[in-house]
């Protein structure tokens, strides 16, 4: 009866055995089998030491070209100084010109013959004819012409001498500064008789318009 039993133990724990192995291996099967049967999957081996992702280098935005230097531009001005041999000459004074701020060349250079050389230019001996209570009435420009406007103080004073002088300033400033046709207005009436002296004047003008 003893041994009987025994054996049935014995039986026993190896059945159990048996069916632990066999589950054992049943469950491995199934683990392995869904590892690299599943569809859609790709099992992939990780790197010990990844490869580092470098970035591209940004595109180097390309070097703009320096635009060139503005040249300068200037008006002439025409006063009234004296040479080397003390004697009195029209002297071309040169004043910076904008075309965005001054307009046109003309305009402004009559502009700053009205209102007479700086003080820097009378310390070298430069001075005007112009009497100061001018004014410059207008300037219209046509595409053949131009006509300066000024006020009746333009030919008030100053005797036939410094009348000729303010003319030929005027005239010799204006012809530099445009190719134009010029003609005079005082008062907005083309003057062809100017002064206390009644001095006669041809137009457009020029340097003949006084003989």
């Amino acid at each position: 009866m003893g041994r009987r039993k025994k054996n049935k133990t014995a039986r026993n724990v190896k059945v159990f055995f048996i069916g632990l192995i066999l589950t054992g291996l049943v469950a491995a099967g199934v683990y392995y089998g869904l590892q690299y049967w599943t569809p859609g999957e790709e099992i992939v081996d990780i790197p010990k030491n990844p490869p580092v992702q470098v970035p591209p280098d940004e595109p180097k935005e390309p070097v703009k070209p320096q635009e060139p230097a503005k040249t300068q531009e200037y008006v002439n001005v025409f006063f009234i100084g004296k040479n080397e041999n003390n004697e009195e000459v029209y002297r071309a004074v040169k004043r910076l010109y904008n075309p965005e701020i001054d307009g046109s060349k003309v305009k402004y250079a009559i502009n700053c013959l009205i209102l007479g050389p700086k003080p820097d230019e009378k310390s070298k001996g430069v001075y005007t004819e112009i009497p100061a209570g001018t004014q410059l009435l207008g300037i219209v420009e046509k595409p053949d012409k131009v006509i300066i406007n000024l006020s009746a103080s333009f030919g008030a004073g100053g005797g036939t001498e410094s009348v000729y002088k303010r003319l030929f300033q005027l005239i010799k400033t204006a012809k530099r500064n445009t190719e134009k046709a010029v003609f005079l207005h005082i008062n907005g009436q083309q003057a062809d008789v100017i002064g206390g002296d009644g001095i006669m004047i041809t137009q457009p003008l020029n340097e003949n318009s006084l003989d």
